[in-house]
């Protein structure tokens, strides 16, 4: 049996700092794994800033209330559901996922916890585990599953190339250019019709 697994943000929803970056304006803030490598730095960096402008949960969590998945993404999840399991594998914290999954017809998400203060200050997160995504995809394999991976940024790599099949989803040029091995695409349709064609094999 197959599990697919997806990233959220440019995959599903679009991203989330993103969106808070234009509704502060403060372009810093729109920096993604699609941009750093190490989410630890990313992380530090969006802490710090959030620090200097006193910006805490509360504003993020306005911001995400206004946030609709993209166009197609609830249909395609729906089709894809019929065809495989489905379980999100995000790098957000749950403080963020949660709406967002109400909005996507609740499907299973892994993610990660914030640090929040009383006052709602943002003073740190906690990652369920270092590179995350790998592991989970190996706790499924270990289970006897197969996977299938889709994701557009620097932290999808790991549980794309370990995955008995993956692609690329709507990832920057710069990725696609530097994995030439693995399939990408931009619609969902296209992305429905090959993990169809990998769970029929």
């Amino acid at each position: 049996m197959y599990i697919t697994c997806l990233d959220l943000e440019g995959v599903l929803v679009p991203e989330i700092w993103i969106a808070f970056a234009e509704e502060t304006g403060i372009p810093e803030l729109r920096l993604t794994t699609r941009d750093i490598s190490d989410y630890d730095v990313l992380m530090k960096k969006r802490l710090t800033i959030l620090e200097e402008h006193k910006l805490g949960l509360k504003e993020i969590q306005a911001t995400i209330a206004r946030i609709d998945p993209l166009p197609g993404a609830k249909e395609f999840l729906d089709k894809l559901r019929r065809v495989s399991q489905v379980v999100i594998l995000s790098d957000t914290f749950t403080q963020f996922a949660a709406p967002l999954m109400e909005k996507l017809g609740m499907p299973t998400i892994f993610c990660n916890e914030l640090e929040v203060a009383p006052d709602g200050k943002i003073t740190g997160y906690k990652m369920r585990q270092d590179n995350g995504k790998f592991h989970a995809i190996k706790g499924f394999q270990s289970m006897g599953y197969d996977t299938i991976a889709s994701g557009d940024s620097f932290n999808d790599l790991a549980m794309i190339t370990a995955s008995q099949a993956g692609f690329l989803f709507r990832a920057p040029q710069h990725i696609i250019d530097d994995h030439p091995q693995i399939p990408a695409f931009t619609e969902y349709d296209q992305l429905l019709d090959a993990i169809k064609k990998v769970v029929e094999q």
